[in-house]
Protein backbone atom coordinates (compact mmCIF):
# COMPACT_ATOMS: atom_id res chain seq x y z
CA UNK A 1 0.00 0.00 0.00
CA UNK A 2 2.71 2.74 0.64
CA UNK A 3 3.88 2.27 -2.88
CA UNK A 4 0.09 2.27 -4.44
CA UNK A 5 -0.18 5.85 -2.38
CA UNK A 6 3.35 7.29 -3.67
CA UNK A 7 1.55 9.35 -5.82
CA UNK A 8 -0.24 11.70 -3.27
CA UNK A 9 0.63 12.34 0.07
CA UNK A 10 -2.92 12.36 0.90
CA UNK A 11 -3.52 8.88 -0.26
CA UNK A 12 -0.73 7.84 1.54
CA UNK A 13 -2.03 9.63 5.01
CA UNK A 14 -5.86 7.88 4.59
CA UNK A 15 -4.43 4.87 4.30
CA UNK A 16 -1.26 4.35 5.45
CA UNK A 17 -1.51 5.22 9.11
CA UNK A 18 -5.00 5.23 9.30
CA UNK A 19 -5.67 1.71 7.52
CA UNK A 20 -2.60 -0.48 7.74
CA UNK A 21 -1.47 1.05 11.14
CA UNK A 22 -4.61 1.09 12.40
CA UNK A 23 -5.35 -2.42 11.95
CA UNK A 24 -2.67 -2.93 14.92
CA UNK A 25 -5.02 -1.23 17.04
CA UNK A 26 -8.10 -3.92 16.00
CA UNK A 27 -5.14 -6.90 15.93
CA UNK A 28 -3.48 -6.41 19.78
CA UNK A 29 -5.62 -6.79 22.30
CA UNK A 30 -6.60 -10.47 20.77
CA UNK A 31 -3.03 -11.52 20.62
CA UNK A 32 -2.72 -10.45 23.77
CA UNK A 33 -5.76 -12.50 24.93
CA UNK A 34 -3.55 -15.29 23.52
CA UNK A 35 -0.41 -14.88 24.89
CA UNK A 36 -2.12 -14.33 28.49
CA UNK A 37 -2.44 -17.60 29.63
CA UNK A 38 0.70 -19.23 27.69
CA UNK A 39 4.55 -19.46 28.39
CA UNK A 40 4.97 -16.44 27.00
CA UNK A 41 2.91 -13.88 28.86
CA UNK A 42 5.81 -11.50 29.32
CA UNK A 43 4.55 -10.44 25.70
CA UNK A 44 1.53 -8.78 26.61
CA UNK A 45 3.36 -6.03 28.59
CA UNK A 46 5.77 -5.77 25.34
CA UNK A 47 2.47 -5.41 23.09
CA UNK A 48 1.23 -2.66 25.64
CA UNK A 49 3.90 -0.77 24.73
CA UNK A 50 3.90 -1.56 20.95
CA UNK A 51 0.05 -0.50 21.09
CA UNK A 52 0.17 2.66 22.90
CA UNK A 53 3.19 3.50 20.63
CA UNK A 54 0.75 2.54 17.25
CA UNK A 55 -2.12 4.83 19.23
CA UNK A 56 0.46 7.79 18.32
CA UNK A 57 1.67 6.86 15.16
CA UNK A 58 -2.24 6.50 14.23
CA UNK A 59 -3.36 9.81 15.70
CA UNK A 60 -0.33 11.61 13.60
CA UNK A 61 -1.51 10.57 10.95
CA UNK A 62 -5.01 11.54 11.93
CA UNK A 63 -3.98 14.67 12.18
CA UNK A 64 -1.92 15.23 8.94
CA UNK A 65 -4.84 13.53 7.01
CA UNK A 66 -7.09 16.07 8.31
CA UNK A 67 -4.66 18.81 7.65
CA UNK A 68 -4.46 17.69 4.12
CA UNK A 69 -8.28 17.84 3.43
CA UNK A 70 -8.83 21.12 4.95
CA UNK A 71 -5.47 22.47 2.66
CA UNK A 72 -7.43 21.06 0.05
CA UNK A 73 -10.53 22.22 0.65
CA UNK A 74 -11.84 18.20 0.91
CA UNK A 75 -14.51 17.03 3.02
CA UNK A 76 -12.66 13.89 5.04
CA UNK A 77 -14.84 11.17 4.73
CA UNK A 78 -15.70 11.41 1.45
CA UNK A 79 -12.17 11.83 0.57
CA UNK A 80 -11.36 8.51 3.26
CA UNK A 81 -14.14 6.63 1.46
CA UNK A 82 -13.07 8.10 -2.23
CA UNK A 83 -9.35 6.20 -1.22
CA UNK A 84 -10.54 3.17 0.16
CA UNK A 85 -12.46 2.02 -2.70
CA UNK A 86 -9.84 3.16 -5.18
CA UNK A 87 -6.68 1.08 -3.02
CA UNK A 88 -8.66 -1.54 -0.45
CA UNK A 89 -12.40 -1.76 -2.49
CA UNK A 90 -14.35 -3.81 -0.26
CA UNK A 91 -11.26 -5.66 1.77
CA UNK A 92 -11.44 -3.36 4.88
CA UNK A 93 -13.61 -5.45 7.17
CA UNK A 94 -13.44 -7.13 10.66
CA UNK A 95 -14.01 -5.97 14.17
CA UNK A 96 -12.25 -2.85 14.40
CA UNK A 97 -11.07 -1.26 18.09
CA UNK A 98 -13.54 1.74 18.40
CA UNK A 99 -11.97 2.88 21.89
CA UNK A 100 -8.38 2.91 20.23
CA UNK A 101 -9.57 4.28 17.68
CA UNK A 102 -11.29 6.81 19.41
CA UNK A 103 -7.51 7.89 21.39
CA UNK A 104 -5.86 8.02 17.60
CA UNK A 105 -8.30 10.62 17.39
CA UNK A 106 -10.80 9.33 14.63
CA UNK A 107 -14.13 11.01 14.38
CA UNK A 108 -17.54 9.65 15.37
CA UNK A 109 -18.65 9.82 11.68
CA UNK A 110 -15.18 7.87 10.45
CA UNK A 111 -15.90 5.20 13.59
CA UNK A 112 -19.42 5.45 11.81
CA UNK A 113 -18.12 4.60 8.17
CA UNK A 114 -15.54 1.42 9.32
CA UNK A 115 -18.79 0.19 10.92
CA UNK A 116 -21.01 0.49 8.18
CA UNK A 117 -18.39 -1.46 5.25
Amino acid sequence: MTLDTDYDVLARMALVPRVLEARGLDATPKIQKRFMHSEFNAMVGILDIIFFDEINHVKIGNTWFHYLCKQRNIEPLSAFDKLVKKHIGNKLRGSFNIEARKLANFSKQELEYLERI
